[in-house]
């Protein structure tokens, strides 16, 4: 990995695609994704201070919660996402249960960032809307919902 340079000095980075790796093994390669992330609920808490005519507002954080993770690619003759969501439909929830990671590359497939998800499962698949008389690209969308995210580089 590169040195890390400040925000004034240093160029953002450039991401040209992502790969999850779930169980430890490159499951796949995607061209975008999203929900990388985490969020606090907020709990507004009134106030009222002595001498003060109107309560103080004050914004504390709540429960914490993830996005879920939003994946697209080309479809592909892969079943690897597919045999993964069908434990889930079969009720197989704990099997399906595992941590993973959604890895950054840019243009030299050189890793540039990491997210670590923990006790991940897919809670979607969507196959492409195709048209006989189009020549775009099939997308297949992948949902993964998990118990935490974090980057870890």
């Amino acid at each position: 990995m590169p040195a890390t340079k400040d925000a004034l000095t240093g160029d953002p980075m450039i991401a040209a695609h992502f790969a999850v790796e779930v169980g430890s093994v490159i499951s796949g390669y995607f061209t975008e994704a999203s929900g990388l992330g985490s969020e606090s609920e907020v709990i507004e808490h009134k106030i009222m201070a002595k001498g003060v005519k109107e309560p103080i507002i004050r914004k504390i954080p709540g429960r914490l919660k993830w996005g879920d993770i939003v994946l697209k690619r080309g479809i592909t003759a892969s079943m690897d996402f597919y045999d993964w969501r069908k434990q889930v439909e079969q009720g197989k929830v704990d099997a399906a249960r595992m941590d993973g990671s959604i890895i950054m590359y840019d243009q030299t497939l050189t890793e540039i960032a990491r997210w670590n998800f923990v006790k991940g499962w897919p809670s979607k698949i969507t196959g492409p809307s195709v048209k006989s008389d189009g020549n775009e690209v099939g997308i297949e969308e992948l949902t993964i919902v998990h118990e935490g995210i974090k980057r870890v580089t």
